[in-house]
């Protein structure tokens, strides 16, 4: 077994407790007020990173973004482990009234606002356009102490930002109750919070903060869990296909239920890993010749060498040259899958629509008997890795699981615009927040230019007090 895959299982191997209550079932040990959390042995912190236009950009531009999150992997510590969360959520319905919704002035026009109001809500109360993806990158490190970790997760989280930042991507990293938040909202859906997290005043109070997100019961099945009332399943990726196509998470995410969907990464270092392949390749080239010798030992000086053994030769050669010419790292893969459904019979649906998205793409999804709790806590930003089904990858067939889909405008208390064309979210935007405000409309005749300037007029009237002053130099 490579030395950094058997050094990583030994430092995160802890000793099982059966837990005791739905606090027990949590993983987290401790929490500190800078985000930082500590999960068994090691310590963990979350940045979260904003979705960039990929799945409608040209072939140059796709190949530029693939090979930046390429050169983002390959800047992955050796000595930690990264995940890379994609967490489907549905719009919560009290956030997007304050946030997008106007609000009434009596001042005669409510009656319209109401009206507007009515279509903006109609908009995500459908079935594709109520989802909100998100997208969070865990690294998690075994430390002697907070201290340590704190210095370290310092540095790595300034490579992290500048390289996404290459990415036109923008990354933030997480606060404690914006942590917290992710688990509330996955454990509680569409319960609001009576008050927001303050770690002080938990702790002068002596409440556990755990209280404040875990769900009220947590039941583990065979092949599924029930959180309160919901039921959820945890899925990983078994088989690989020999080539994926770049629209495979995309795709596998597309499903309208809350869902999460983790990319665990564990890079070794490139001299260790030559070192395995050149060892592995010397194998390979021995039992070759010992086959041969067998043959010319029964005068057969004319066999040729079987395709399995001349299959793996190519194979460990050009995963050789890979990593000595080309740049690509060896890396330890895992994609697992946590989706939530309010029935058991909408949850086996679902995950047979998952099945069916994976076989189209020639990989294989499978369900974790008896590992739904280790499921879980792999999936979850945690920074765990409970689940020991790792694959062998390059940086580049690593990078083909790319979380980047397309870039969502939605900013509070801005004006809606329309609907993004790929995502079928609703694009809200505050022009007065950009350097130059200022917009213009080109579409053909009759494509509706004077429609959408008139109704970003009433939106702004309906919505402001200030004066408004229109120059129309035709009329």
């Amino acid at each position: 077994m490579i030395k950094t895959l058997s050094k990583a299982q030994k430092m995160e191997r802890e000793k099982f407790r059966i837990p005791r209550s739905v606090q027990d079932a949590i993983p987290i040990r401790r929490i500190f007020a800078d985000g930082i959390f500590q999960v068994g042995n090691q310590y963990s912190k979350t940045w979260s990173f904003t979705d960039i236009n990929y799945a409608i950009a040209g072939k140059e531009d796709k190949t530029s973004m693939f090979l930046d999150y390429s050169e983002l992997l390959n800047a992955l510590d050796s000595g930690a482990s990264a995940k890379i969360t994609i967490y489907n959520r549905r719009i919560n319905k009290a956030e997007f009234e304050r946030s997008v919704l106007l609000p009434d002035r009596d001042d005669g026009l409510d009656e319209y606002r109401h009206e507007f109001n009515q279509m903006l809500t109609a908009q995500v109360t459908g079935t594709s356009n109520s989802i909100v993806r998100e997208r969070y990158l865990t690294v998690s490190v075994v430390k002697r102490n907070a201290d340590e970790a704190r210095s370290y997760f310092a540095r790595v989280g300034t490579d992290l930002v500048t390289h996404l930042a290459q990415l036109s991507s923008v990354a933030t990293e997480l606060t404690l109750t914006e942590r917290l938040h992710i688990f509330r909202d996955f454990f509680k859906a569409g319960e609001q919070a009576a008050t927001e997290f303050n770690i002080h005043e938990h702790a002068k109070r002596g409440q556990h903060f755990k209280d404040w997100f875990c769900p009220d019961s947590m039941e583990f099945a065979a092949d599924h869990f029930k959180l309160d009332a919901r039921y959820g399943r945890v899925l990983y990726l078994q088989d690989y296909a020999s080539y994926i196509k770049d629209s495979f998470v995309s795709e596998l995410c597309d499903l309208d239920r809350d869902l999460m969907l983790s990319i665990d990464i564990l890079p070794v270092p490139t001299d260790e890993a030559a070192r395995q392949l050149q060892s592995t390749l010397l194998g390979v080239e021995t039992n070759v010749a010992n086959w041969q010798r067998r043959q010319n030992a029964n005068n057969n000086f004319t066999a040729t060498i079987p395709y399995d053994m001349e299959l793996q030769r190519k194979e460990t050669k050009e995963m050789l040259d890979d990593l000595t010419t080309r740049d690509q790292r060896m890396m330890f893969g895992l994609v697992t899958l946590v989706h939530l459904a309010d029935s058991k019979e909408q949850l086996d649906s679902d995950t047979e629509t998952l099945y069916s998205t994976a076989r189209k793409h020639l990989c294989q999804l499978s369900t974790l008997r008896w590992q739904q709790k280790d499921g879980l806590d792999t999936v979850l930003p945690y920074g765990l890795r409970k689940i020991q089904a790792l694959r062998t990858l390059t940086t580049e067939s690593t990078a083909v699981l790319i979380p980047f889909r397309a870039q969502e405008i939605m900013e509070p208390h801005g004006l809606y615009y329309g609907q993004n064309a790929v995502s079928k979210n609703m694009i809200v935007a505050d022009r007065r927040l950009l350097l130059n405000g200022n917009s213009f409309r080109l579409g053909v005749s009759g494509s509706g230019k004077s429609m959408s300037a008139k109704e970003e007029i009433v939106q702004i009237a309906l919505s402001t007090e200030d004066d408004i002053l229109i120059l129309d130099p035709e009329s």
